[in-house]
């Protein structure tokens, strides 16, 4: 489903990423952790199709296909979904109006006609009750004096009605406590199936408890230095990020 080779990237000179290869294939979880300023949030902003970061080498391919060259609404009608560490708020955009215009142009991309309003309110009501998302965060605006969980339930319920190929969870676990945490995980485990992939961000080993992964990486100073199985990140809880630099001789 995704395959990346010798990608490089830079913002304002300085260089973030330093040769990532990855490859992600559908039914996979993967998690990928590493300490501050390792590349992980530059990682998801570059394969969302983010131009903050200027791509120095390397290439992308998405379902066979290259991506470097589509744009965030492109990638984004192509399936790619990114889940924010900060969703921003859009003041006087309703969560419905907000919903059915992506849906609807997720639809139109693919060549299907439009949901009618009545099918879209039954389609939203099942989504919600999917997620736990309360009918009442549903009904305001974007993401507008909602609590940081609530912004993240929000966010696996946008990820729920456009049902992404790849779905990319930036520290989505960031200031959730333990219940938001386990709705969103529970979200994003309902959500999984043998045709889509997803990649988590994060830290901590805790959301992992939630989210099983298949393959976890550790990305340090731009560089995916060690992959394993789901073991590694109770090693990372354990041990912390310093004993990394010894494993790699540095």
């Amino acid at each position: 489903m995704l395959v990346i080779k010798n990608l490089h990237a830079e913002i304002n000179g300085k260089k973030i990423l330093k040769g990532i290869n990855l490859e992600v294939k559908p039914g996979e979880v993967h998690a990928i952790m590493g300490p501050n300023g390792s590349g992980k949030s530059t990682l998801s902003a570059i394969l969302a199709g983010k131009e903050d970061f200027d791509v120095t080498d390397g290439e992308i391919f998405y379902q066979g296909q290259d991506i470097s060259e589509l744009s965030v609404e492109e990638r984004a009608k192509e399936g790619i979904f990114l889940s924010f560490q900060y969703p921003v708020e859009i003041p006087g955009v309703s969560m419905i109006n907000f919903m059915k215009t992506s849906v609807n142009e997720q639809r139109k991309h693919k060549g299907l006609d439009p949901l009618s309003s009545g099918e879209f309110l039954k389609y939203m009501r099942e989504m919600q009750n999917l997620v736990e998302l309360k009918s009442d965060l549903a009904n305001r605006s974007v993401n507008e004096g909602f609590s940081g969980g609530e912004k993240k339930r929000n966010e696996i319920f946008q990820m729920a009605m456009l049902k992404p190929k790849l779905a990319i969870l930036d520290e989505t676990d960031s200031g959730l406590d333990i219940d938001a945490l386990r709705i969103v995980a529970n979200g994003v485990n309902k959500l999984k199936t043998n045709e889509n992939a997803v990649i988590v961000i994060t830290h901590y080993q805790r959301l992992l408890d939630f989210i099983v992964p298949d393959v976890v990486h550790v990305l340090y100073e731009g560089r995916i230095v060690k992959t394993a199985g789901k073991e590694l990140a109770l090693e990372l809880e354990e041990k912390g990020y310093n004993w990394i630099k010894e494993e790699i001789g540095e």
